[in-house]
């Protein structure tokens, strides 16, 4: 076993029970969500892939200016290889290291939205969100669908409409159809784009009024 392995079991080893998470109670949407936020964006210390990748990370956890940065990398990492109890506990780890109000505590947010909603936990993963957007002053531009994608997935069709419709109204010449989707959202997977076409389809066939 790789050096890289055996310090990720005893981690895993040491771990403590998984945190329980649920849907929160989001405000009703703003008029517009024009605000950029650096911190929406996934997180990459170290290009590369397997063991090496792992131990790099590693090495930039221990001793590199971006620690935290890579912890989350390191998370993700871990989640993608099937180890979701290990990557939750990097993700609890980081989590207490940043303040949810500071930049990079909305960054660990954000990313571990992603991962949530990526093992099939939407509720948990549109908890992250909001923690990561009530930490900057302003609507950001991200918000919209993002929070379309997660209340969609949870049963909340209706509100899935009402958000999304934030975004029509604040670039209704991108959001208004589904035909931008690959330019709008790079990050996200083929099925993610998917489920908000139909987000799009439902707020398309009886668009919400404001306010």
């Amino acid at each position: 076993m790789s050096f890289a392995r055996k310090f990720l079991a005893g981690m895993l080893l040491a771990s403590g029970p998984a945190a329980a998470w649920a849907a929160p109670a989001l405000p009703a949407p703003q008029e517009f969500y024009f605000d950029a936020d650096v911190a929406a964006a996934p997180v990459q210390v170290v290009q590369g892939e397997g063991d090496e990748l792992v131990s790099q990370l590693l090495r930039q956890r221990e001793r590199g200016r971006k620690s935290l940065e890579a912890t989350v990398q390191l998370a993700g990492v871990a989640i993608g290889q099937g180890r979701a109890e290990l990557g939750q506990q990097l993700y609890a780890e980081a989590l207490q290291a940043a303040p949810a109000a500071s930049p990079s505590g909305r960054m660990v947010r954000w990313n571990h939205g992603w991962d949530l909603y990526r093992q099939g936990q939407a509720d948990a993963a549109l908890t992250q969100w909001h923690e990561a957007a009530s930490g900057l002053r302003g609507n950001p531009s991200w918000v919209p669908p993002t929070y379309a994608l997660a209340l969609w997935q949870i049963g909340q069709k209706d509100d899935a409409v009402k958000w999304y419709a934030a975004a029509v109204r604040t670039e209704p010449a991108r959001w208004s159809t589904s035909a931008n989707y690959a330019a709008l959202l790079p990050t996200w997977r083929d099925s993610e784009r998917e489920t908000l076409a139909q987000v799009q389809k439902a707020w398309a066939a009886n668009p919400p009024k404001w306010p």
